[in-house]
């Protein structure tokens, strides 16, 4: 989940490095350093907290910013050892000529800290990265790369991994199993990252590696082979985003420009793939025809976090659209609950990273059980779009704040087209293709509408910033929707939010019910309303303030309670886009007002490539 950025080339290494770990920190933000080597020197810096901190200890000396030469840094979220500038990465050995940084985890690091302690190995940190440079150092015999190589062959668990040494000036030898890992190719430079948002400012011809492999990086040259020292080939692709995707233009936080630019992501995800003379929707990235989508008679969706939330929303489109019978599967316990794949099913991974490990674990599982797998992803080249080989792209652009929100909704667009595709394959009419087809397309003005609405959902959020405890209900497709905004409020805001279907209120949640603890309705003008209408009484009589989101116009909900935010007319199947930017908002302004980190909230970061 640590960012990871490596730079050789002309420009003085330690600007590029520090520019890069702030397009990365939203991969952690416990603390970070960096080392460069110049004149055959080694230079480390390293410090705990933000990158900010580790900028102002690298301003004390003025020469890094001028040594031309080869370099790497690091962000950490920790894992083995608290956050601490001795647990900070680079990791050095014990000469200080090999500095490495490391994102993942060595399961055997105690059994290979042990043996080099006995070998006389001091250790400084109480990380298990720190064995990888003294492997390193011990193996070296006048090539950096047969060094790292020989090291990584006595790692067991996972790695994405840069290294540099003193004596290999210019020099930048990277690797990954299980981590990803990108190489950015620019003239008379070259980089490494772990996620292409650092690479942006510099190139847009990138080399993701697969696992295994292993390459030393110069300025002019990538020299990539496997871990046994064969060389390989790997396609060089090119990057569609724009650097000014990832910078915060005039906006306070990169939740709010998010949330902001959802019309238009949506309109890219929507772009191209409605075919309106045959009522469907056209997804060529599926890679499947129309035969081999009718043999479909099962699908299972793997996701964590708002992926998870996503794919639930996706069991209702697929079932009650397509008539298909959907289970969705948390991914951390798809491949250890031994799955049922039985012949013609159909399994979606959906990351918007293509990196979580959780998933990319839930994908071999599934592919070797023969299943059909075709993966929603928005990182062109990431680990799960490889591995699936199929799937569909979000096209949402670089999505920086640690809290989803643009890509949670293309990632349900993007599924409710496929149901409308799957729908138009089995049993819905040209006519009732294209309603719902026209449905879609009025999704990023539902969303504009809702938005223009922020000034009032504001207000409503800065008189709730001081509870402790919120309940989100809703029914049908807004039962996952209430999940989803209650994972937003408790991610950025640390208030306590719970999501429940509206029926399980009295099943227990309700006995929590006074006058502290407020509940947030989802009462849009779909069927299960007057369900949620008693759900409402329910919470008045026991004296929980309530706001409710209701459609446009709807009186006689307005006037229960205080406080509603109003979303546009729109049919249950829609609902859910608009409905989850209101709760977006409202968990920004929330969040706002009690003064959190928005963007890097605490002990969470974007991608969690650990599991």
């Amino acid at each position: 989940m640590c960012g990871i950025i490596g730079y050789t080339g002309k420009l003085a290494a330690a600007p590029v490095l520090i520019e890069g770990l702030k397009r990365l920190e939203y991969r952690g933000y416990d603390s970070a350093g960096l080392a460069v080597v110049a004149d055959e020197h080694m230079y480390q810096v390293k410090s705990v907290g933000k990158v900010a901190q580790l900028e102002a200890v690298a301003g004390q000396q003025p020469e890094l910013k001028k040594l031309a030469g080869c370099g790497i840094a690091h962000t950490r979220w920790a894992t083995h050892g608290a956050p601490s500038t001795l647990n900070a990465h680079p990791h050095l050995d014990e000469s200080g000529r090999f500095a490495v940084v490391h994102n993942g985890i060595i399961e055997n690091y105690q059994e290979l800290r042990k043996h080099l302690e006995g070998k006389g190995v001091h250790f400084r940190s109480q990380t298990d990265s720190e064995v990888i440079p003294h492997l390193i150092a011990g193996a070296y015999e006048g090539d950096l790369l047969s060094a790292v190589a020989a090291a990584l062959k006595q790692l067991d668990g996972t790695y994405g991994i840069a290294v540099i040494s003193s004596l290999e000036p210019g020099v930048v030898v990277t690797a990954r199993k299980g981590s990803p890992i990108v190489i950015g190719l620019g003239e008379g430079e070259n980089l490494v990252a772990s996620d292409i948002a650092a690479l942006l400012p510099y190139t847009r011809q990138v080399i993701y590696l697969n696992d295994g492999d292993i390459a030393a990086i110069t300025a002019d040259k990538v020299d990539l082979r496997n871990i046994q020292n064969v060389p390989v080939e790997r396609e060089v692709a090119k990057i569609d985003w724009d650097a000014g995707q990832a910078e915060k233009g005039n906006y306070p936080h990169f939740m709010l420009k998010e949330i902001f630019e959802q019309p238009e992501t949506i309109e890219n995800a929507i772009r191209g793939r409605i075919d309106h003379e045959m009522g469907t929707a056209i997804l060529n990235g599926m890679n499947l025809s129309p035969r081999e989508l009718a043999l479909i008679n099962r699908i299972v969706i793997a996701g964590c976090g708002s992926s998870m939330h996503a794919g639930m929303l996706g069991e209702y489109y697929f079932e009650d659209i397509a008539g298909i019978s959907t289970s969705v599967e948390q991914a951390a316990e798809f491949r250890y609950r031994n799955p049922i794949i039985e012949p013609n099913t159909l399994v979606i991974p959906i990351s918007q990273s293509g990196e979580t490990a959780d998933t990319i674990a839930a994908v071999r599982e599934a592919t070797a059980k023969g299943a059909v797998v075709t993966a929603l992803c928005n990182v062109v080249g990431s680990t799960i779009a490889r591995e699936s080989g199929r799937g569909v792209y979000l096209h949402a652009g670089p999505e920086i704040s640690v809290a989803s929100t643009k890509a949670f909704s293309s990632q349900v667009v993007v599924l409710l087209l496929f149901a409308l595709l799957l729908g138009r394959n089995r049993r819905l009419s040209r006519s009732e293709g294209n309603e719902l087809a026209d449905q879609i397309e009025q999704i990023p003005e539902l969303i504009r509408s809702v938005l223009l609405q922020a000034p009032e959902i504001k207000k409503i959020a800065e008189r709730y910033a001081d509870k402790e405890d919120f309940f989100y209900i809703g029914r049908g497709c807004l039962y996952p929707t209430a999940l989803e905004g209650a994972l937003k409020l408790k991610e950025i805001s640390y208030i306590h939010a719970e999501g429940y279907h509206a029926a399980e209120l009295k099943h227990g949640p309700i006995s929590l019910l006074d006058e502290r603890h407020p509940v947030l309705a989802l009462a849009n003008d779909i069927p299960g309303k007057d369900k949620i209408i008693g759900n409402i009484q329910e919470c008045r009589a026991r004296k929980a303030p309530v706001v409710a989101v209701i459609t446009r116009g709807d009186s006689a909900v307005r006037s229960m309670t205080q406080d509603v935010i109003e979303v546009p007319p729109c049919s249950r199947f829609i609902a859910p886009l608009p409905t989850t930017v209101a709760l977006q908002l409202f968990a920004y302004y929330v969040a706002v007002a009690r003064g959190c980190e928005v963007d890097q909230p605490r002990n969470l970061a974007k991608s969690v490539t650990v599991e």
